[in-house]
C-alpha cells in the first residue's frame, strides 16, 4: 500500500514516514499542501494523511482542491484541533476520518490497517489463500500453522499477491504500490522477491505462477 503523508512539522512528518515504512508501506512525505494535487495526479495514492495546520494553504484548502478536481483517495486528517466544529469540517469537506494530535503511533497504525482492510474489502485482519494465513495487525504469515520467515519487502509483494489471489498482478503494480519517492525498487526488483518467496513456498501447496507479459499469479495447488 503507497501513502502520502503531508505534514510541515519535518520532525513528525519524517518519523510518520519511517514507522509506517517498517509497517509495510511505501510512504512519501510533502511539508506542504502546495504540491499535493500535483503529486496525487501523478501518482496513485491507496492513502493520504492529511495535517490541517500547513503553511500558506490549509489542510481544509487542500482536501476541498482534491475532492473538486476528482480524487476520491481515502483521506485520514492528522489534527492539533480538538473541537467538533473542526472534525464535522473536515469529514464534510471529504475526510474519511481523523486523528487528535498528540496521537500513539498503535492507534494510527491501526487506523491504517483499516484503511488497508477496506480497500481490498476484508472484514477482519486476516488475509487467507489456502493454506496461507497473513495476519495484517502482527504482520506474520503462518503456513500450515507455521510461521514464514519473510524480509518486509518479502511480505509486503506477499500481502499483494495474497489480496488479489486467483488474479494477476503486475510488476508496475507492485512497483507503484510498494516504492516510494526515493526507494531504489524496480521491476528488477520484483523478479527477485518473487523468486524468493517461491523457495520459501515451495512444498507448501501454495505456489506463484508467472503470467508471461501480464505478471503473477498466486495459486493454491490442488495437492499440498
Amino acid at each position: 500500500m503507497r501513502v502520502l503523508v503531508i505534514e510541515d512539522d519535518s520532525t513528525l512528518g519524517r518519523g510518520l514516514q519511517e514507522f509506517l515504512v517498517q509497517q509495510g508501506y511505501a510512504v512519501d512525505w510533502l511539508p506542504d499542501g502546495e504540491q499535493v494535487v500535483g503529486a496525487v495526479s501523478a501518482q496513485s495514492y491507496d492513502l493520504l494523511l492529511l495535517d490541517l495546520n500547513l503553511p500558506g494553504r490549509s489542510g481544509l484548502d487542500v482536501l476541498s482542491e482534491l475532492r473538486a478536481a476528482g480524487h476520491h483517495e481515502p483521506v485520514l486528517i492528522l489534527t492539533a484541533r480538538d473541537g467538533v466544529e473542526d472534525r464535522v469540517a473536515g469529514l464534510d469537506a471529504g475526510a474519511d476520518d481523523y486523528v487528535t494530535k498528540p496521537f500513539e503511533l498503535a492507534e494510527l497504525a491501526a487506523r491504517v490497517r483499516a484503511f488497508a482492510r477496506r480497500r481490498v474489502g476484508l472484514p477482519q485482519p486476516l488475509i487467507e489463500a489456502g493454506p496461507l494465513v497473513f495476519d495484517t495487525v502482527s504482520r506474520e504469515v503462518r503456513i500450515h500453522g507455521e510461521r514464514l520467515s519473510l524480509s518486509v519487502r518479502e511480505l509486503s509483494v506477499l500481502e499483494m499477491l495474497m489480496t488479489r489471489a486467483g488474479r494477476v498482478v503486475t510488476k508496475r503494480q507492485i512497483v507503484n504500490s510498494l516504492s516510494a519517492w526515493d526507494a531504489d525498487f524496480s521491476e528488477n526488483a520484483v523478479e527477485v522477491y518473487v523468486y524468493r518467496l517461491r523457495k520459501r513456498l515451495e512444498g507448501t501447496g501454495v505456489s506463484i505462477q508467472t503470467v508471461r507479459g501480464f505478471g503473477y499469479l498466486l495459486n493454491i495447488d490442488s495437492v499440498a
